[in-house]
């Protein structure tokens, strides 16, 4: 069965987009690419330890196994050394990541507290957006209990679109809710 999201995309959102934007062939309307969750732990240089429940938070929440990052250089003011674990990531992609948009906008996004909408000014200039998460209590599937620690992650969207217009039209119809500019 395919995910809630992608059939609304196909049959409302790409017409909807097509003639929004002005587009004449369906292929150029901009579409999902994939979803990338990460999570860094600065912590981690000092002790190892502390990744294993953040790998397992990430897995949890994306429904995969993270993969671990390690330090690309060594920083000596930070006591980072070249190939340290240093976080974890996870790409999403199909109905895995249509299906944690779902949540994400339906579920996660309104348990944060005091939310306004989420800023409009977190495109990157070629179609992709960025989201800072502060905790991941957000999601359902984190059991409080288990939690010794709060950790925010980073969630990017990356879209076919080619400016950011386009993007945040293709967002906005998924139904990302958006911060109001006064």
């Amino acid at each position: 069965m395919a995910a809630r999201l992608r059939e609304k995309y196909n049959k409302e959102i790409r017409a909807a987009l097509k003639s929004e934007l002005g587009l004449e062939n369906l292929m150029a309307v901009p579409r999902l690419v994939k979803i990338v969750l990460n999570m860094g732990l600065g912590e981690a240089t000092q002790n190892s330890k502390l990744l294993d429940p953040l790998v397992a938070d990430l897995g949890a929440i994306a429904g995969q196994k993270p993969v671990t990052t390690r330090a690309k250089k060594s920083i000596a003011a930070f006591k980072v050394r070249e190939g340290m674990p240093i976080g974890a990531m996870v790409t999403l992609r199909g109905d895995t990541m249509y299906e944690f948009l779902d949540r994400l906008i339906s579920v996660g996004l309104p348990r944060v507290r005091d939310f306004r909408g989420v800023s409009t000014k977190s495109f990157d200039g070629r179609g992709n957006y960025t989201l800072g998460v502060r905790d991941q209590l957000i999601f359902p599937e984190i059991d409080i209990s288990k939690v010794e620690k709060l950790k925010g992650m980073n969630i990017t969207i990356v879209t076919t679109a080619q400016d950011d217009n386009s993007a945040r039209a293709l967002l906005k119809q998924f139904g990302l809710p958006f911060r109001q500019t006064a």
